[in-house]
């Protein structure tokens, strides 16, 4: 392990810790939350996408902050430094989402959501609108065009990844992620983020990973894999979605990532409610508000002043 390994903080321009920290329990595990700005200012909270952490907000959440915000995100289950946990699902997310809500404000309140966390919002915001005065989903519009029927090729898919998903089960209580040096699980980032820079990504690496005796380790619980669980959830979002009357601001950039959704911008026009907007942003991948903060932010506190 290198020197810069043991000893040396990694920066990065504009990056900032949260100003606080505290832990919120739903079902037994506990959530750690974080929080930027002053306390008695009006909030709004930042939900992050799948393997990411709350941390990964350093740069973005700070600019609401000092635009006079009260911002709060939190790792989701596995995640960062929230507990694992035994099964990990979208209705534990989705459970988890509102432990935290609740433990915001009882008032309504706009909300951010990046990728996944775009797709868990859609849910909330369908079952409990009134919690919520404004939405932004940054590339977190999980919606693709799809077939209106299950065909055989589609079950034969989903079978497929079902036996996927179980052979990882069977052997997930005993695995434990690779070590590393801080430089090496960059590097395995960016397989995930190819955009962003290495420097950013070292940075990462010192808020979302854990130093063991022979190296760094991603936090994440290693028994966590994407799994999507068929042709009608892509149906059922974008019903969802159409149905939504709480105004909308959709960020889309152009370039297609490992972890993005795969939609044409343009596309996401047919997908908005009524009340919807959509920005989209040229020469950007799926992870907008890390590639162009500041531009990011401008449009986001626009929109929730307007």
């Amino acid at each position: 392990m290198t020197r810069v390994d043991l000893e040396d903080p990694v920066t990065y321009p504009g990056a900032r810790a949260p100003d606080r920290r505290r832990v919120v329990e739903t079902s037994g595990v506990r959530l750690a939350v974080y929080e930027w700005g002053d306390p008695s200012a009006p909030p709004v909270a930042l939900v992050h996408g799948g393997f990411d952490f709350a941390r990964t907000f350093d740069v973005f959440a700070p600019l609401l902050a000092d635009a006079g915000y009260r911002v709060v995100s939190w790792d989701h289950r596995g995640h960062g430094d929230s507990e694992h946990a035994a099964l990990y699902s979208w209705y534990a997310d989705g459970m988890d989402l509102w432990a935290v809500i609740d433990s915001i404000s009882p008032d309504p309140f706009p909300v951010v959501g990046h990728s996944k966390g775009g797709g868990l919002l859609i849910h909330a915001i369908v079952s409990q609108p009134q919690r919520f005065s404004r939405f932004v989903a940054i590339d977190g519009l999980p919606v693709r065009p799809s077939e209106p029927a299950l065909n055989q090729r589609m079950r034969e898919a989903m079978c497929q990844e079902f036996a996927r998903w179980l052979d990882h089960r069977r052997v997930a209580s005993s695995v434990e992620r690779r070590p590393g040096t801080l430089d090496e699980l960059a590097v395995r980032r960016a397989q995930m983020n190819p955009r962003l820079r290495h420097d950013w990504l070292r940075y990462l690496v010192q808020q979302g990973a854990r130093r063991d005796a022979d190296g760094w380790r991603w936090k994440i619980d290693p028994s966590l894999r994407i799994f999507r669980f068929g042709p009608w959830r892509w149906l059922s979002y974008a019903a969802y979605l159409r149905s939504a009357e709480l105004p909308l601001l959709a960020l889309s950039g152009t370039e297609e990532e490992p972890m993005g959704w795969g939609l044409q911008p343009d596309a996401l026009r047919a997908y908005l409610p009524k009340n919807g907007r959509l920005e989209i942003l040229p020469d950007t991948g799926h992870f907008i508000h890390i590639e162009r903060p500041h531009e990011t932010a401008a449009l986001v506190l626009d929109f929730l002043k307007s």
